[in-house]
């Protein structure tokens, strides 16, 4: 018994600690989960050690409470401590200071969190605690299944930090982990109670499994599919980036109150959706300061990867402990004014970002659960949403002189921006062979970064719709550069990928361009202001914006003299701060004038093409799919009339019979039908029969397999066919035909059984009612019954195949050799 219990024991641990992985999702390292497996580990040493010596169920409490502060003492050591595993006053003292940090580290880092002592602290206890309640329930208490809400209290946490972005598989290791427990205990308590047998009375051993037990673990394996299976396949069960602004593409996390995780919203999608919305929503309503603004912001993605740019992960502290201020660090040819701004989100827009000017200092009305991510410049959180916030910031507008950023050195190769991989590119020749033509004999970055910005002009064929794909992988990014038609996200990705190719880093950054401008510098910004643009790295400056998309066809595009709007007449003299292009234009969701023809709508581009050119039309996909519906349809009634019409060919010709004197009969002869035509005779019966039991099947009249042919015929000529002397008269034949095939010497001849039928279904039609009647032509009964039939028997087959292929690998069982 103790034995069994101290196996039980260790199970418990083990689970738990497979009931811990989905805090993986959390921590950047797997330090956690070394310390975590040796707190648990001397709880369930602990514990066994108690039962060793029979002590009470609060005994075993104490000892593993106590075991769990040793291996605590021992991780977390204060320096305080008796043979550096004794606590002391000391030790208890450091853990509440950790415990009182713990809380405060919890706001300040943004998952995936750091080796934080802290943090470390407070997971090894809750994954402790957590073990010595599974042990007691599962083992002092003996109910296992009770074990499984503090397992789940641990996949909760970082459910609720890390909202809906915990991946499948951790909880499918906890899962199994909880399985493993309840078997455990099933085969510990069916070996205390005797030997196990099967159904059929068969001694099942100890190494094999019982044919409930295999049943429950076939139900809990199914189970645990669909728990994890059914969420990814609903559409309703996730969410997007903008849950409530429309129809949106994006497959982000924002939800209503619940914040999401940045690394998993695909902005490009999301972007794609908002500007080809037909609806205008108003989303933000900024004032600042500031005469001419720049691009209101609020993500950036710059992972680029052979599908195309994703979003990362942000990190970074919490707004209200103060951002860095550029202002401090003066930069010789970069103009840095302060300027303060307010915003108002609307209901509408629903993510777990917030719209902000780059690079602000400071922010008012913003709890600790928003944080600040310096190198992406944005403002994220993983457990709040923008809707209907209203907050206001400081921020400093970074003007640029083109001959500061013209001598710019190149980073070192072990520049920390290096080192995020933001000049990497998938190998794409068409590219790289663009690249190295646009930058050929430029000497400095900013020269080889304006010959790839200049290169998007009206002048080289650039034009600007929103009917093209939004891809930006190594595919997209070349249609696009063929076609050279495309909106905001294809411009932005394209030169971001062109700098790459070029060594230089560069991201696409996604935001607002500047709307209309109401009164007192407040602009209103609705889903048509959703932009796109391209920000490059230059070595002691740092990230600079160049918007590549044709300058006309964006409502608030905001041009500069590091980047001026290479489709104007004349290079415009721009103001200190950027000067506007000019008004009058439409959004960047549908421009008018020349460029609203180029709105075709399913256009795509051809990489070899030159030119636009219309995609495949999606009608024949739709006709083909409802052709296939009809056919699955008709398929059987099409079966029905193939059996009718293969069973009226046979019964429509009587068989031949031969004249054979009769030896007792003087002069005398009688008929008989002799070798292949009985054979014929008997099967044209056969046929007719299986009609006419199929036809009263399809006309739901009731066929007892046990009656007679005759007694079969006089039922239906008693109960169905009173009114109608024909159709009794022709299925009396039917009877007597069947009785002689099954029973006589010699077959019924010379009768002509297809008419009969047709009498037979004549009347039973008649008396149908009209459901009857279309579902006897549509969707007979007697085809699906035999279906119906058909099916059972093959799933019969596969299951004892299956039995039998079990039966035949268990022969070489390891445990059953071993138990031999």
């Amino acid at each position: 018994m103790t034995t069994a219990h101290r196996n039980l024991g260790f199970v418990a641990a083990a689970a738990t600690l497979l009931a811990a992985a989905p805090l993986s999702a959390i921590f950047e390292r797997w330090t956690w989960l070394i310390q975590a497996a040796i707190a648990v580990a001397v709880v369930a040493g602990a514990a066994a050690l108690s039962r060793v010596v029979r002590a009470p169920l609060w005994g075993q409490v104490l000892a593993m409470l106590a075991g769990l502060l040793l291996a605590l003492t021992w991780i977390f050591p204060a320096g305080t401590e008796l043979l550096a595993f004794l606590p002391s006053p000391g030790t208890l003292a450091h853990f509440g200071e950790l415990l009182g940090a713990s809380v405060a580290d919890m706001r300040s880092y943004g998952v995936e969190v750091p080796d934080v002592d802290s943090l470390l602290f407070l997971t090894v206890l809750g994954i402790g605690g957590v073990a010595v309640l599974v042990d007691v329930l599962a083992v002092g208490l003996r109910r296992p299944a009770l074990a499984g809400l503090p397992m789940l209290a641990i996949y909760s946490v970082p459910v609720a930090v890390y909202v809906d972005s915990v991946p499948a598989t951790p909880f499918i290791f906890g899962a199994c982990g909880y399985l493993w427990l309840l078997v455990t205990d099933n085969v510990d308590r069916v070996r205390r109670f005797g030997r196990r047998f099967t159904g059929e009375g068969r001694d099942v051993d100890v190494w094999e499994a019982s044919p409930l037990a295999a049943a429950g673990r076939r139900l809990a394996v199914v189970g645990v599919a669909l728990a994890v299976a059914l969420p990814l396949a609903v559409p309703g069960m996730t969410g997007g980036l903008m849950d409530t602004v429309g129809s949106g593409t994006g497959d982000g996390t924002g939800r209503p109150g619940q914040g999401g995780s940045q690394g998993r919203i695909d902005l490009f999608a999301a972007l794609s959706g908002q500007l080809n919305q037909s609806e205008v929503t108003e989303l933000v309503k900024v004032t600042t300061n500031e005469p001419a603004p720049f691009y209101l912001r609020f993500g950036v993605a710059d992972e680029l990867r052979p599908d195309g740019f994703r979003v990362r992960a942000p990190s970074g502290r919490p707004v209200n402990r103060g951002l860095p201020d550029p202002t401090e660090r003066s930069v010789r040819g970069v103009d840095r004014q302060r300027y303060r701004a307010t915003i108002e989100v609307t209901k509408n827009l629903n993510m777990p970002l917030l719209p902000v000017y780059a690079e602000p200092v400071k922010t008012e009305d913003l709890s600790g659960s928003w944080f600040y991510d310096a190198n992406r410049q944005i403002v994220f959180s993983n457990r709040d949403n923008s809707r209907g916030k209203r907050y206001a910031f400081d921020y400093v507008r970074s003007t640029y002189n083109p001959a500061a950023l013209r001598a710019a050195p190149s980073l070192p190769a072990d520049d920390p921006v290096l080192r995020q991989q933001l000049t990497w590119t998938p190998t794409v020749v068409a590219v790289e062979k663009l690249v190295k033509d646009l930058i050929k004999g430029k000497q400095n970055d900013y020269d080889k970064v304006r010959a790839i910005y200049d290169f998007f002009s009206v002048e080289n064929e650039f034009r600007y719709s929103l009917s093209t794909r939004g891809g930006t992988s190594g595919d997209d990014i070349t249609d696009f550069l063929t076609g050279r038609v495309g909106f905001c996200q294809q411009y932005a990705a394209a030169m971001a990928w062109l700098v790459r190719a070029a060594g230089i880093p560069a991201r696409v950054a996604f935001g607002f361009t500047n709307g209309s401008n109401s009164s007192g510098g407040t602009y209103v910004l609705t889903n048509r202001n959703l932009h796109a643009w391209t920000e490059v790295y230059f070595a002691e400056i740092g990230w600079v914006p160049f918007d590549a998309t044709p300058a006309a066809s964006i409502q608030g595009s905001v041009r500069s003299a590091w980047a001026p709007d290479v489709d104007a007449p004349e290079e415009p003299t721009p103001l200190p701060s950027g000067a506007s292009a000019p008004g009058g234009v439409d959004p960047s969701a549908g421009p008018e004038g020349p460029d609203r023809m180029d709105k075709e709508i399913d256009a795509g581009l051809s990489i070899d093409g030159g030119g636009p050119t219309r995609q495949a039309p999606v009608w024949p996909w739709w006709t083909a799919g409802a052709l296939a519906l009809l056919a699955l349809l008709a398929a059987p009634a099409l079966r029905r009339a193939a059996l009718r019409r293969r069973r009226g060919s046979r019964t429509a010709a009587p068989a031949a019979a031969t004249m054979d004197p009769a030896p007792d009969t003087p002069g005398g002869a009688r008929e008989v039908v002799v070798g292949v035509a009985a054979d014929r005779a008997r099967a044209d019966a056969h046929a007719a029969w299986d009609e006419l039991l199929d036809t009263l099947i399809d006309f739901r009249v009731r066929v007892d397999r046990t009656e007679t042919p005759r007694a079969t015929a006089a039922r239906l000529v008693r109960e169905t066919l009173t009114e109608d002397a024909d159709a009794a008269t022709a299925v009396r034949l039917l009877g007597r035909a069947e009785e002689r095939a099954r029973y006589a010497r010699d077959p019924l001849t010379g009768e002509e059984l297809h008419p009969a039928l047709r009498r037979v279904r004549g009347a039973l039609a008649a008396q149908a009612d009209r459901r009857t009647r279309l579902l006897a032509a549509v969707l007979p009964p007697s085809v699906l019954l035999r279906w119906r039939a058909a099916l059972s028997d093959t799933s019969a087959r596969l299951v004892v195949t299956t039995s039998r292929l079990r039966g035949s690998l268990l022969r070489w069982d390891p445990r059953r050799l071993l138990a031999r």
